[in-house]
């Protein structure tokens, strides 16, 4: 037996793998200070202001005074027939241009996603608009929408059409506006498209044409988190839209495309602070209870497939 004194083989040593603390453990995500910052810009922007206007919407004020009022503000506010007017101006708007962006950005990005010629060029023109100042593109349309020297009116004339009046006439001004609500947004909600159809893997539509499925089966359903995100943006800013009513009827003509924020609006002007900001809130109120649910009920139907 060979002897083994004087011969011991080295054991290689486990590596030591330093304990951790539980406040270590945190320190791997970002320190609680990093969102110091952020919190103060929200509640500096956000939350105070949030809470000053429900506590001025029930008082009468001034820029020094103040006096408390209770519920009067809210009374008058929905005493006035043009806030009922506007209400339902408010509601047309929004499902117009936030259902037109849905349809038009989808078929537009299937087709800018398309071999096409020129594909990068024609993203750009399409995307240009949002770009563009909405008070010049307001007053750039109104122009453009005059019954009797605008160029649509005289494009128009030129085929035989007799152009209507498109804002001047109640039953179309707000229509006409809406449409270009959609001219000016409809880029943004094509980007947003553009970005979830190209997400989609490849290998997805070579199983659906091995299934003898079309592109569309595919497109369509993984589209579903483009198509949340553009209906929540475009409700929300068709709910809040006010610069491009103002800038190209002020609400006319007479309460034709008045909206709740228009509406504010006029009564600021008239110096009735408290009663306009009773209207803020419950415009703050309204885009809430639209879009809350909404917006729950479409995360929900994409979890759920």
């Amino acid at each position: 037996m060979a002897s083994t004194v004087g011969t011991t083989e080295a054991t290689p040593l486990a590596p030591v793998v330093p304990k951790t603390t539980r406040r270590e453990e945190r320190k791997g995500t970002y320190p609680y200070w990093f969102y110091l910052p952020a919190t103060i810009i929200y509640t500096i922007f956000f939350l105070v202001p949030t809470f000053a206007s429900f506590y001025f919407s029930f008082t009468r004020w001034d820029l020094f005074t103040s006096t408390w009022i209770g519920l009067k503000n809210y009374q008058t506010f929905f005493a006035e027939q043009a806030l009922i007017t506007g209400l339902g101006n408010t509601l047309i708007y929004a499902v117009i241009t936030s259902g037109l962006k849905v349809v038009l950005g989808m078929a537009l990005a299937l087709l800018l996603t398309s071999k096409i010629i020129a594909r990068g060029y024609l993203r750009s023109v399409v995307f240009f608009p949002v770009l563009v100042s909405t008070i010049g593109v307001g007053l750039t349309f109104t122009v453009l929408m005059n019954p009797e020297k605008g160029l649509i009116n005289n494009a128009l004339a030129v085929v035989g059409i007799d152009g209507p009046g498109w804002l001047t006439n109640p039953s179309l001004a707000l229509f006409s506006i809406a449409l270009v609500d959609v001219w000016k947004g409809v880029g943004l909600a094509t980007v947003i498209y553009i970005a979830g159809l190209v997400s989609i893997p490849q290998e997805y539509y070579e199983a659906a044409e091995v299934d003898g499925a079309s592109r569309r089966n595919i497109m369509l359903p993984l589209a579903r988190p483009a198509t949340a995100t553009v209906i929540t943006l475009s409700l929300i800013g068709g709910l809040r839209s006010f610069d491009l009513i103002w800038a190209m009827t002020k609400g006319g003509p007479g309460f034709a495309s008045d909206v709740i924020a228009s509406v504010i609006y006029k009564q600021y002007q008239a110096g009735f602070y408290g009663l306009s900001t009773a209207g803020s809130v419950v415009l703050f109120l309204v885009v809430t209870i639209i879009v809350v649910p909404l917006t729950w009920w479409l995360n929900r139907g994409e979890e759920s497939q």
